[in-house]
């Protein structure tokens, strides 16, 4: 089962547009984090605890409005929420960027949040693509999303250096308005498309909500978020305490986060290639675990700069791999709703790491944070342990106008195939698959014999 598909140009735009939007949106969010709790100090009101929710209080709007933006965007259409959204995003900033207490940039934060998109972004990716080409449009939002982390990471120092959080702040703004003319003048607009793989449905969110094999991942998503932003609440001050000034932790950040994606390649081609998924998951989790516990212990630069190289190579091995193992074993038909329900536990975890961690700081220091948060990755290690590895399957969609029981077993005798899903509201029918062993062609000829067509749809 393989694809020799090439995007289209109109492929390639929509994608480009998109992730684009997405990146630029994530690097907004992010590049307060390394400097919120140093430049933060200048705020009136400015505590711990305060600036720790102000780091993380976007992730509790986004959570709470990220599937319902989905489901609004099925609606009045995908662009009207994506725009709609850039301006309550380019709003908050603002609110952000002016504000003199620590309060307003809690409310601007919380308005950055708000503007939910990325649901509808993915929608639109599957209205402009076609199904053959669609992981790899997913995959190019991702990378996107990878960047805009790095980059904001070793932006935001130096853009604060120039002028603090005021300049991250409407830089934000500027750019979620030149993100709405990209939507607007760039982006088509077409129908939205019906395909239950990449939106959540509201039905179905409430039964993947019961769905016990999603739950160690959702949890593994919300406390590696909850400890990446909590860890932020603690780690600038530790390197300026090493002499680093604020202005200069991007040359920290550059270098550390390259060798860390480095190191990061081959161990995902395993998982992938050679089906070790469960393995280097736990892998990623046991060197956060043990890079956090060290971080008690530090006391020179350079073991700063070696824990830091350990927690993002741990990071990004269970950020790249924790979807694709939803993927692997969300129900046919349900992908979507389980990402959108994974989604928002990611999000839900940056707020409470922020408001966590700021008052676990503020309480009892920075090493019994660092421990804290080790321990609670070594507890998730061990859920993840106890936690079947996952078979290595994928989705199929197939366009059918209808479908008789024996069609059904016919697709379910296929070689490859676990699990079929018909879902006659949106005439189609969901299989999941091992690639390796399921024939497309077979496939398709069962469902012409229903369709009377000549050629079967994916989409």
């Amino acid at each position: 089962m393989t694809s020799k598909a090439v995007l289209s140009t109109t492929e390639q735009r929509a994608v480009i547009s998109l992730a684009s939007l997405y990146a630029l949106r994530m690097l907004g969010l992010f590049m307060v984090l390394p400097v919120m709790m140093l430049d933060g100090q200048q705020l009136a009101g400015a505590t711990p605890e305060l600036l720790g929710l102000a780091m993380g209080v976007y992730g509790l709007t986004q959570a709470l409005l990220q599937i319902p933006a989905g489901s609004l965007s099925d609606r009045i259409g995908r662009k009207p929420v994506i725009v709609a959204g850039l301006l309550i995003f380019a709003l908050g900033s603002a609110i952000a960027a002016s504000a003199e207490s620590v309060y307003g940039v809690i409310l601007g934060r919380a308005l950055q949040g708000g503007g939910a998109i990325a649901s509808a972004i993915m929608a639109l990716v599957t209205d402009l693509t076609r199904e053959e080409n669609r992981m790899k449009a997913m995959a190019s939002i991702g990378a996107s999303i990878g960047l805009s982390f790095s980059l904001a990471l070793v932006l935001g120092p130096w853009l604060a250096g120039i002028g603090g959080l005021n300049a991250i702040f409407t830089l934000t703004a500027i750019l979620a308005l030149a993100g709405v003319v990209v939507t607007l003048l760039l982006i088509p607009n077409p129908a939205p498309l019906p395909h239950r793989d990449s939106r959540a449905v509201l039905s179905e969110v409430r039964q993947q909500l019961g769905n016990r094999t999603l739950w160690p991942l959702n949890s593994g998503i919300f406390i590696l978020h909850a400890v990446m932003v909590a860890i932020f609440v603690a780690i600038p001050l530790q390197l300026q305490q090493q002499g680093v000034m604020a202005d200069q932790h991007s040359w920290v950040y550059l270098p550390v986060l390259l060798a860390a994606f480095v190191l990061m390649v081959p161990f995902i081609i395993v998982a992938e290639k050679r089906r070790k998924m469960k393995s280097v998951v736990l892998t990623g989790a046991v060197v956060i675990a043990t890079a956090l516990l060290l971080m008690a212990l530090a006391s020179t630069l350079w073991q700063w700069v070696l824990l830091l190289l350990l927690y993002f190579w741990g990071f990004n091995l269970m950020e790249a791999s924790l979807p694709s193992w939803l993927s692997k074993v969300a129900p046919a038909g349900a992908k979507g709703s389980a990402m959108g329900i994974y989604s928002s536990m990611q999000f839900l975890g940056a707020f409470v790491g922020g408001s966590i961690g700021g008052w676990l700081l503020a309480q009892y220091g920075s090493a019994s944070l660092f421990v804290a948060l080790g321990l609670l990755m070594v507890f998730w290690a061990f859920i993840i342990w106890r936690t079947k590895a996952p078979q290595h399957l994928t989705s199929v969609r197939l366009a059918i106008r209808q479908c008789s029981d024996q069609q059904l077993q016919q697709l379910m005798a296929l070689p490859g195939v676990s699990e079929v899903s018909p879902l006659a509201s949106e005439g189609a029918i969901y299989l999941k698959v091992s690639a390796d062993a399921f024939d497309m062609q077979q496939a398709t000829a069962i469902v012409n014999s229903a369709n009377g067509e000549q050629h079967g749809s994916q989409r």
